[in-house]
């Protein structure tokens, strides 16, 4: 499937909110979105296919790693690869030397996005007890992390020996 992963503007927010709603019990409002896509280190994108938009997520950039938001696919549009896609376009941003790791919360009752997150090489790593405000469900702290090819552990780590290498 050919997807294009893009940031997220303004125009975005009715088709957006439309699958949030449809893959959501507790949907984030259009105000949830303005106030978190406010904040200097949160970043919105969408991905579209045959110019739709089909899935979104909303990540932070923290210094040494990525934590989603939220993250959704179009119910239609589920197992086409939309997701790989999206995930596959935050594994690009990490690094050995800088962003390591990427983070996410999951509903304990959302076993389908457990497994999508695992069956791309996510773990949980703890249980985060009552997380939720609109229940006293509990939620999986799942963690990505970047391995480092052999070629990048050989190189300098620090500014000064590259340049002096």
């Amino acid at each position: 499937m050919c997807v294009h992963i893009r940031w997220m503007i303004r125009r975005d927010m009715p088709s957006v909110l439309g699958i949030e709603n449809a893959c959501f019990e507790f949907a984030w409002s259009e105000d949830d979105y303005i106030r978190c896509l406010r904040q200097r280190n949160c970043i919105g994108m969408v991905a579209e296919k045959d110019n739709e938009v089909v899935g979104f997520m909303i990540y932070e950039l923290h210094k040494n790693r990525l934590h989603i938001l939220n993250f959704a696919v179009h119910p239609e549009h589920r197992r086409t690869g939309v997701g790989q896609s999206m995930v596959n376009k935050l594994l690009g941003k990490l690094s050995h030397e800088r962003r390591n790791r990427i983070m996410l919360e999951v509903r304990e009752t959302n076993l389908e996005a457990q497994l999508f997150f695992k069956s791309i090489g996510f773990r949980a790593i703890s249980v985060l007890r009552d997380f939720y405000d609109d229940t006293i469900e509990d939620a999986y702290l799942m963690q990505y992390r970047y391995q480092p090819t052999d070629e990048e552990l050989a190189q300098p780590h620090n500014r000064i020996s590259k340049l002096a290498g």
